[in-house]
C-alpha cells in the first residue's frame, strides 16, 4: 500500500469540491495528495455532494475521510491510500446553509467542480445559462437557498463580497469544451439576474481556469469493492479502481494560489483549449460510439467492445480518420501513436467501465463529442461515416428504451417521449429526436447532407445490423 506521510492534522478546506464522485476521488484527490508530499504547506479539500444519498459522505467522515485507490494496468495493480480530504459533507442532510458556511470560510481558496454536463444548467447549444431550468428557476427566486451548483457558487461570491473576504478561483473539472468559459458564462449569467454590481466584481475577481482532465474511473459496482478487499485485504466503501493512466492540463489563472499539482505530473499551460478539443473528441467521442453502437451489440463493457475486432477497427478509424481531422489547433501530435495508445487503455480487461454508464447523458453530450466535429469536417470535405454512425447508435439507443417503457438517464428523458411516441415509422421517430434543437441546432432542417448521412446510418443499423454497417463504412473508407 503506497501512502503519502505529510502531515494531515495541519489540513483545512483551501480546496472545496462539489461532486464528491468516483472520478474526483480518483483524480483531482489523488494530485493534491501526491503534490502535498513535496509541499511546505499541504492543500486540504472539503467534498460536498449536492444530490444523491448521503451513503458515501457518512461512509467518508466514519473513517476520517480516508479511502483507497486502486489503478490498474493490464498487467500490474498499484494500490493507495489517499489523505488529501480534509472533511465531506451532503447538503440533503445537513442543509445548503452547512455548504454556504463552508464556501464562505476565509482559508478557502479554490472551489472546484465534478458536477457533469447537466450540473453547469446550460443550454448545449448556447453554452449560456438556460434561464428556464427548474434549479436555476427556483435559485432566481430564493437565491439564499440555493439547490444549483451555480446558484451556490454565486451566493458564497456575494457573501465573500459583502464580508470583503478575498475571491477563489473556481476550476471546473467536467468533460466539457472551454469548460473554464463556460462555468464563467454561467456564474456570470446567474449573478446578472441578480445584482449587476455583483455580476461586475465577479468578472473582475474570480477567475475560472480552464482544465482537462482525463483518467478512466468507471462507476463502483460490488465487484469492484470486492477487487479491493481482494487487494488490500479490507473493505472500503468509498475506494475507486481506475486504470493507472491519468492526464491532467490546466490553465494557470489563480486568484489566491494553488497546489503545486505539478509535483504530481499536472500539466500547467496558457491554453489549454487544444488538449481538451483533442481528447473530448479523440477519446470521449470514441467511448460515446462505443456506449450506444456497443450496446446494440450486446456488450456491457467497453473492454468487451474492444475484443470484437469490428468494434475495434471502427474505433481507430473514428478517432485517426475523423475525430483527429476536425482538430483546429496543432499539438505536434503523432494522432496514430495517441490512438493506440487509447486504444490500449480501452482494451484494458481489469477496468470494468460499462456502456451505460457512458452512454448517460447523451444529449448533453452529443454537442461536442458528435455534432461540432460533424460540422466541421463537412466544412472541410472530409468523410465523416464514423461520426454519422456515432449520431445513428444513440438515435437507435434511445428509440429502443422509448419502445420498452425504460427511464433514460438523461435530463431530456421527457422530451424524448413526448416527441417520438406519436410517430409511426422507425424513422419518423428518429426525425423526431433530430429536431430537439438544444442538441442539433437546426441540422434537422438546414442541412440535407447531415440528414442523408445519418439516415443512410440508421437505415443500414436498423436493416443489417451494427456490425454489417460497420463493415460498409469500413470498407467504403478503403476504397
Amino acid at each position: 500500500m503506497e501512502k503519502t506521510t505529510y502531515n494531515r492534522q495541519v489540513l483545512k478546506a483551501d480546496i472545496v469540491h462539489l461532486g464528491l464522485g468516483a472520478f474526483h476521488r480518483g483524480h483531482q484527490a489523488v494530485y493534491t495528495d501526491l503534490s502535498n508530499e513535496s509541499m511546505e504547506s499541504p492543500w486540504g479539500i472539503f467534498g460536498i455532494n449536492l444530490l444523491g444519498s448521503a451513503d458515501l459522505v457518512d461512509a467518508l467522515n466514519s473513517q476520517q475521510c480516508l479511502f483507497t485507490v486502486v489503478e490498474k494496468s493490464a498487467t500490474a495493480t498499484t494500490c493507495r491510500q489517499v489523505r488529501a480530504l480534509a472533511g465531506a459533507l451532503h447538503t440533503p442532510a445537513s442543509g445548503i446553509q452547512a455548504a454556504i458556511n463552508k464556501l464562505t470560510e476565509a482559508q478557502v481558496k479554490i472551489v472546484s467542480l465534478t458536477i457533469t454536463e447537466k450540473g453547469y444548467c446550460t443550454d448545449p447549444q448556447s453554452r449560456r445559462l438556460d434561464l428556464a431550468n427548474p434549479l436555476i428557476r427556483h435559485d432566481l427566486t430564493s437565491p439564499r437557498a440555493p439547490q444549483s451548483a451555480i446558484g451556490l457558487l454565486v451566493e458564497a461570491l456575494r457573501i465573500r463580497r459583502e464580508k470583503a473576504l478575498s475571491p477563489f478561483s473556481v476550476l471546473s473539472c467536467d468533460n466539457i469544451p472551454a469548460n473554464g468559459v463556460l462555468t464563467r458564462n454561467a456564474v456570470l449569467d446567474f449573478a446578472s439576474q441578480l445584482d449587476a454590481g455583483l455580476a461586475a466584481w465577479i468578472e473582475q475577481q474570480v477567475t475560472f481556469p480552464g482544465t482537462m482532465v482525463d483518467r478512466i474511473v468507471p462507476a463502483m459496482t460490488p465487484e469492484q469493492f470486492a477487487v479491493i478487499e481482494a487487494e488490500t485485504g479490507y473493505a472500503d466503501p468509498c475506494g475507486v479502481v481506475c486504470e493507472d493512466f491519468r492526464q491532467w492540463v490546466i490553465e494557470d489563472n489563480f486568484v489566491a494560489g494553488r497546489p503545486q499539482w505539478d509535483n504530481a505530473g499536472a500539466m500547467f499551460v496558457q491554453d489549454v483549449v487544444p488538449y481538451e478539443e483533442m481528447k473530448l473528441r479523440m477519446l470521449n467521442g470514441s467511448h460515446s460510439f462505443l456506449a450506444y453502437n456497443g450496446s446494440l451489440a450486446g456488450y456491457e463493457f467497453i473492454s468487451e467492445c474492444m475484443a470484437d475486432p469490428v468494434l475495434n477497427a471502427a474505433v481507430f478509424h473514428l478517432m485517426v480518420d475523423e475525430q483527429a481531422k476536425s482538430l483546429d489547433l496543432d499539438l505536434h501530435l503523432d494522432v496514430d501513436q495517441y490512438a493506440r495508445l487509447l486504444i490500449a487503455r480501452f482494451c484494458n480487461p481489469h477496468i470494468k467501465h460499462k456502456t451505460s454508464q457512458i452512454a448517460m447523458d447523451g444529449s448533453q453530450k452529443l454537442p461536442q463529442r458528435a455534432i461540432d466535429p460533424w460540422r466541421t469536417l463537412q466544412a472541410r470535405k472530409v468523410q465523416r461515416n464514423g461520426l454519422s454512425l456515432l449520431i445513428a447508435g444513440w438515435l437507435h439507443f434511445v428509440l429502443d428504451a422509448v419502445s420498452r417503457g425504460q427511464t433514460l438517464a438523461d435530463p431530456l428523458n421527457d422530451e424524448f417521449y413526448a416527441r417520438v411516441t406519436p410517430q409511426d415509422s422507425s424513422w419518423e421517430r428518429a426525425h423526431a429526436l433530430l429536431q430537439i434543437e438544444s442538441i442539433f441546432g437546426t441540422l434537422a432542417s438546414s442541412n440535407a447532407m447531415f440528414m442523408n448521412e445519418v439516415r443512410q446510418a440508421f437505415v443500414a443499423i436498423e436493416k443489417d445490423g451494427v456490425h454489417a454497417a460497420i463493415n460498409h463504412v469500413l470498407q467504403q473508407e478503403n476504397v
